[in-house]
């Protein structure tokens, strides 16, 4: 062994003394913990000792190299979350980072509730994935996927255009998406309720139709002078804040099902029954706790202490954010440089420049 290897052994050992800490072997974990990690998972030590089910272990020791993805689509998903919800009383709140990062959903009661923030958790976590699969193919990171072909010398010649460029491959992106999350419902254990693993599987493929339902078509002229005369076109995917708005769109409008299942998921109310269930909708068993008041068991941290908006009839209102409990108001001090100016020859010259600005905190 030569003197690199041997000095880099002890830097490695630590690295992996971290991760068994992070993520304990035989561990129920999961992967949206992945989102959150502070340091990045070596291909050569990752898939045994991560928070994935079994399933997910073999696919990842099967294509280590999607594990920059998996751990991408996984922040991606958490971000935006966070993004769409910081001014609602639940805002996303993921669990605090411990000596037993895995052992427990990233989401706590969440996770498991079967509400309206379960169905968008599932269906903005899967679209992150495949977002995140979707570009890592059309950058050629991988060599089993790379942009789609599919769509190659197709075209309008009568309307000047044709398919060319790097069409954004979705469709891989949903497959692995699907084998990745999707667990079958008859392999689930008798914990699980039925009704709920079908509702995670139907809000996981809702997040994924949202990623090809936003996909855009971008073109580029050719021809003399700009005369645009051909235009080459490729297809593209949306921003991921784009498809979040879309998701929180569907989470305000979602479907509150039956806790029962014969055939096939239903609506609850009784009158509405033989209207079909739109693949593309979020779907919930549960109403919503009001997330006003603390729960420490459930993990629900209530509203105190988050700052409101005074003038805003939104849900980031004080009257709505502080849940009628009115709201305390101090005010903050802010120091910056202002007015500065060029010095010839050679600085700049700022002034100090102080604010003062009402905060308001819910009581």
């Amino acid at each position: 062994m030569d003197t690199a290897a041997l000095l880099a052994l002890p830097r490695l050992c630590a690295l992996w003394a971290a991760l068994l800490a992070l993520f304990p072997c035989g561990a129920q974990g999961n992967w949206m913990w992945l989102g959150i990690a502070s340091f990045g998972v070596p291909e050569k030590l990752g898939c045994a000792n991560l928070p994935l089910n079994s399933r997910q272990k073999e696919l990842c020791k099967r294509k280590p190299y999607l594990l920059p993805s998996i751990r991408e689509g996984a922040r991606l998903g958490i971000q935006e979350c966070r993004s769409q919800f910081k001014h609602e009383r639940w805002n996303c709140v993921v669990s605090a980072a411990g000596p037993a990062l895995g052992t427990s959903p990233l989401f706590g009661y969440e996770l498991s509730s079967g509400t309206k923030e379960t169905a968008f958790i599932y269906a903005v976590m899967a679209a992150g994935l495949v977002h995140s699969v979707t570009r890592s193919c059309s950058a050629g990171n991988m060599t089993e996927c790379s942009c789609d072909t599919t769509l190659q010398n197709g075209g309008s010649t009568s309307e000047g255009w044709h398919w060319g460029g790097c069409s954004d491959d979705v469709q891989y992106g949903m497959w692995f998406s699907r084998k990745f999350l999707d667990l079958p419902i008859r392999n689930t254990t008798e914990k699980d309720s039925k009704v709920l693993s079908a509702m995670n599987l139907h809000n996981n493929e809702a997040g994924r139709q949202a990623v090809a339902k936003l996909m855009s078509v971008d073109c580029r002229c050719h021809g003399v002078s700009g005369s645009c005369a051909v235009k080459t076109c490729w297809k593209t995917l949306s921003s991921f804040e784009k498809i979040g708005h879309l998701l929180k769109d569907k989470y305000e409008n979602s479907i509150q099902i039956s806790d029962k299942i014969k055939r096939k998921m239903r609506r609850k109310e009784k009158d509405q029954r033989k209207i079909p269930i739109p693949k593309d909708d979020l779907l919930y068993v549960n109403k919503s706790p009001n997330y006003c008041v603390e729960d420490k068991k459930l993990g629900i941290p209530g509203t105190q202490g988050r700052e409101c908006n005074r003038t805003s009839e939104g849900a980031d209102g004080c009257n709505l954010l502080c849940c009628g409990r009115g709201y305390n108001t101090h005010v903050v001090r802010h120091v910056e440089r202002c007015e500065c100016k060029f010095i010839w020859c050679c600085y700049v010259r700022c002034r100090r420049c102080e604010s003062m600005t009402d905060v308001h905190t819910c009581k």
